[in-house]
């Protein structure tokens, strides 16, 4: 059976984004190693894995490679036009479309920001006034 695919825009639930964490990691995985990396050696969720990368197939999430025996899957969308759409999402709906309302809440109510994370958001800034936008 081939992934469904549609013009319509599939979201990942929390599970299926835990495992395309490991996937955009590690790049293309059989079942066993994401479900170690998920849940270690201790036995418990492999059937839930198998099941939820079988649905994510069948979503378009990721791509299948069945040529061999273990079954070998990859990532079918981006880390970042994933990130690009859940941040978009999130603008609109918390922060009536407000990429600055949103910068400045999450500066302002996580004070454990490094040193390195600040210099990387001045640059950023710098780079984006210099360019005129």
């Amino acid at each position: 059976m081939s992934p469904r695919r549609s013009a319509e825009v599939i979201w990942p639930t929390d599970a299926e984004l835990n495992i395309l964490q490991i996937l955009w990691e590690h790049g293309s995985c059989t079942v066993r190693e994401v479900h170690e990396a998920l849940y270690g050696s201790d036995g418990a969720g492999y059937t839930t894995a198998l099941k939820l990368m079988q649905i994510m197939h069948s979503k378009g999430l990721v791509d299948r490679d069945d040529s061999q025996r273990a079954h070998v899957y990859r990532p079918a969308i981006s880390r970042q036009r994933t990130q690009k759409r859940f941040l978009t999402d999130m603008v609109q709906r918390l922060f009536n479309g407000s990429p600055s309302q949103m910068v400045l809440h999450a500066l302002g109510n996580h004070p454990g920001t490094s040193r390195e994370e600040l210099r990387e958001i001045r640059a950023l800034l710098n780079k984006i006034e210099s360019e005129g936008g």
